[in-house]
């Protein structure tokens, strides 16, 4: 029999009705690249069946029906004028069910592409194993899955693309394991197909889970798009992916002339409904920005932004706190500083710069919170920033609340908007535990150093950023003010070896208080 076809209860981007046509192998990948620009890399696979026996004999029929002569196809074209990889599936062949052949060509082509170091894209569609190789075509998942972990160990981008439908070991191997995935309108994705499922238990499986867009609700893709606006996520994805190879030169050093001002004015300026906090930043101040959705295992939280964007010419992942969000959700939580440090994976396995933007009144305090381990969570953050083999900015953008802010901190270069500030508790807080009263929070604020001017002092911050005068009115020439001191910063920082930034970060905070 054939690997499940999910096809007749096909969902549609809204879960009901008629399903929109989708593109087949080869006129997704006529969609996605330049034109004129595919050249295939597949020879003629090796049948596992002796001709005579039925499985020949619907390998046959597969072949003359669809016109391909397996459930893949491999190959490379140009993305924008940029040279990629591709390897797609093709579900009206069997299913787009993965035996030994089709395995064999996915892996050659993955090898290939990490001998010439290109980057990958992947566009499955399939139902998984082919059932009539049995327990060898089901282990061959494990190779594609090698091949995939080796090219990415070389640095290499590899993004997926997952369409309508992916099921079974696809995707739950090297359907699942791009840097950057996104999935077609309404697809069905799952690890257990519905028809599989209610074989085996006498009821069909919930609707509405298997979608497209409830992975992107739990944060298990990035984004949901058509085959046209995949085209475009690729070319603005790549634009940054790949960067690191590109040679970068620093503008001018930014100015840093500013007007004194009270501890607690520059806490009320941060406060301001109207600052621009990271998400006008990267609208006013970066280009190439692809947003990016939560952890990739199931959470995600509103209130920490994960984006690839670029800041001049300088490439960057961006983790950023974002206040408007969390002002109508909740404040970070565990999954917040997960999604975190899943920008901080992709940055240090891809050799990309990392941005971390503070802008956070406070970590969330609640049971939920206790108990999902946000504690642990801030610890696990801070290890790894101490030690990340990437280029790592920290910018002080807003507020700047206990350990919430710490856990985004560490970094090789830290910038502070003029206006923002750091410290343990929000000062009213430091003034109730200090005076039972909140009373006290502007003496306090000033005592405890957390202005800009006193964080530079005191080794914690290398360069301010002007406000003139205040960020809130002039958003846009501050967030571009913003911008060119990451671009300078990022320039900098790639100009010395990895080992180097590494060993003075480490001495940075060991030489604290000092």
């Amino acid at each position: 029999m054939n690997a499940e076809n999910p096809s007749n209860a096909e969902p549609t981007a809204r879960g009901q009705g008629t399903s929109p046509t989708r593109p087949d192998a080869r006129t997704l990948i006529d969609v996605v690249l330049d034109p004129g620009t595919w050249r295939s890399w597949d020879e003629t696979p090796a049948d596992p069946a002796a001709p005579g026996p039925d499985y020949a004999e619907e390998l046959a029929k597969a072949r003359t029906r669809t016109g391909y002569d397996e459930s893949v196809v491999s190959g490379e074209g140009l993305l924008d004028g940029r040279r990629v990889a591709v390897i797609a599936c093709e579900f009206s062949f069997m299913a787009g069910s993965i035996g030994v052949a089709a395995a064999e060509r996915l892996t050659a082509a993955i090898e290939r592409a990490t001998a010439e170091g290109l980057p990958l894209l992947a566009a499955p569609a399939s139902g998984g194993t082919r059932m009539q190789e049995g327990a060898l075509a089901f282990t061959q998942m494990v190779k594609i899955t090698a091949a995939v972990i080796a090219h990415r160990a070389a640095g290499l981008p590899y993004v997926v693309y997952l369409r309508h439908p992916t099921t079974g070991g696809v995707f739950a191997s090297w359907g699942s394991l791009g840097h950057v995935t996104a999935a077609e309108p309404g697809a069905l994705i799952g690890f257990l197909g519905p028809r599989v499922f209610e074989s085996l238990h006498g009821y069909p499986f919930p609707e509405g889970v298997q979608t497209a867009e409830n992975l992107f609700a739990h944060g298990l893709v990035d984004a949901v798009v058509s085959a046209e606006d995949a085209r475009r996520v690729a070319i603005r994805t790549l634009a940054v992916l790949c960067a690191p190879g590109e040679e970068l030169r620093s503008g001018p050093e930014p100015d840093e002339r500013i007007q004194p001002i009270e501890a607690w004015d520059a806490i009320t300026r941060s406060r301001r409904d109207d600052r621009p906090g990271v998400r006008a930043l990267l609208k006013l101040g970066a280009s190439d920005v692809t947003p990016l959705n939560g952890t990739g295992e199931g959470e995600n939280d509103p209130g920490m932004l994960l984006a690839l964007a670029r800041f001049g010419a300088a490439p960057a992942v961006v983790l950023g706190q974002d206040r408007s969000r969390r002002r109508v959700v909740t404040p970070l939580g565990p999954a917040g500083l997960r999604v975190a440090r899943r920008g901080m994976r992709l940055a240090a396995e891809l050799g990309l710069p990392l941005v971390t933007v503070v802008d956070t009144a406070g970590a969330a305090l609640s049971k939920a919170a206790e108990e999902g381990g946000l504690a642990a969570e801030i610890a696990r953050s801070l290890a790894d920033l101490v030690v990340l083999d990437a280029p790592t900015v920290c910018l002080l953008l807003g507020e700047g609340a206990g350990g919430a802010a710490l856990a985004l901190l560490p970094a090789d270069r830290v910038l502070c908007a003029q206006h923002a500030w750091l410290s343990p508790l929000p000062p009213e807080g430091s003034s109730a535990l200090l005076y039972r009263s909140v009373d006290f929070a502007p003496e306090i604020a000033a005592a405890q150093g957390v202005k800009s001017t006193d964080l530079r002092r005191d080794g914690i911050v290398d360069r301010i950023i002007p406000e003139r005068p205040d960020a809130a009115y002039e958003p846009e020439a501050f967030c571009r003010r913003v911008a060119g001191a990451l671009e300078y910063e990022i320039a900098g920082l790639l100009r010395r070896a990895p080992a180097d930034r590494r060993t003075a970060r480490l001495a940075r905070y060991r030489r604290l208080g000092v």
